[in-house]
């Protein structure tokens, strides 16, 4: 019986496996490359993603969530209960004196605190950033004072500032200049409070400035002392020009703070004069406005209405620090 042969271009099949191989790798290498691709546009979402869930959480939300408060009425005797009464919170604020006096003190102590504070903490850190010995000691206790709590610092200044047995009325008795009722006077408890601000704050800003002041380069200085520059001449025309962003952010950073100051002005009397700051409010911030109204008085709403009225004096206050830094660098250049 005759079998035929194959002849040449009669098909043949491949070898087993052949026609597996080639599509499974290919589809690997699709599967792999889409991944990466994937991988390459979400890693730096997912990086910053722990930051906006933790502000959106503990920021952004209260933010909302207090405007919300702010148009309603609410108590602290019953918080399931909200009326809506619209801009009736803003409106009671605004024409409430009190409201006005905080917001004088708010000014007043923070330009009796910021500008001192700024002006030391400028020639402390050009002391500094000379070769001193023992340097990391300095630095140290020019810091310690910032880790220092409010609670702590204000009530051993409270002791300072006593009427009675005050060590400062005990200095000035010594001296044959009598004695100051620091705490009720208008003007004697800003400066009292301040003083607190000025020790607290002064090393912080301290440390800022001087690791402003080591990235200066050190051919200006050179170039300043051969011209015959002295060292006040060169810190005036080459240290304060090259730190006007850093003494800018402390600016903004102090207005901050003072706006929220809110342990000083509560703990340097304590009590319930302390809460209302003063028995004449001679002293009362905005912080302690917003204290007083929503944890005294319990009504929420309004203090809530503060809140965002210290927001946006905030972002007065910010806009025209920018616009002075603007027409400080416009004015350099």
């Amino acid at each position: 019986m005759a079998t035929s042969t194959p002849t040449r271009d009669a098909y043949a099949p491949p070898p087993r496996g052949s026609q597996q191989k080639k599509p499974v790798n290919a589809r690997r290498q699709t599967w792999r490359s889409r991944l990466w691709r994937f991988d390459d546009k979400a890693s730096p979402y997912a990086y910053i993603a722990p930051f906006f869930l933790v502000f959106g959480a503990f920021g952004l939300y209260p933010l909302i969530y207090t405007g919300w408060i702010a148009l309603h009425r609410v108590e602290m005797t019953g918080l399931d209960q909200m009326e809506w009464v619209g801009w009736g919170n803003f409106d009671r604020i605004l024409h409430d004196s009190e409201f006005w006096t905080a917001v004088s003190n708010t000014f007043l102590i923070g330009v009796m605190s910021t500008v001192p504070q700024l002006l030391v903490a400028l020639g402390l850190a050009h002391l500094l950033n000379y070769k001193l010995r023992a340097s990391t000691f300095w630095r140290t206790v020019i810091l310690t004072p910032y880790a220092t709590s409010v609670a702590s610092a204000a009530l051993v200044f409270a002791l300072v500032f006593r009427a009675d047995g005050g060590l400062l009325n005990w200095a000035l008795q010594f001296g044959g200049l009598g004695d100051t009722n620091w705490v009720n006077g208008h003007w004697t408890s800003k400066i009292a409070i301040s003083v607190i601000v000025i020790w607290r704050w002064t090393g912080y800003n301290t440390l800022i400035y001087l690791a402003a002041m080591q990235a200066v380069p050190t051919d200006l200085y050179e170039a300043a002392s051969l011209d015959g520059a002295s060292r006040w001449q060169q810190f005036r025309k080459v240290t304060i020009p090259s730190l006007r962003p850093t003494i800018l952010f402390t600016i903004v950073i102090s207005t901050i703070g003072s706006m929220q100051l809110f342990g000083e002005p509560l703990l340097l009397e304590g009590g319930t004069l302390g809460a209302t700051g003063g028995n004449e409010n001679q002293y009362e911030t905005l912080s302690v406005y917003l204290y007083n109204y929503g944890w005294n008085l319990g009504h929420l709403g309004p203090a809530a209405a503060v809140a965002w009225a210290m927001l946006a004096l905030l972002l007065i206050i910010a806009a025209a620090n920018w616009l002075i830094g603007r027409f400080v660098r416009k004015s350099a250049v």
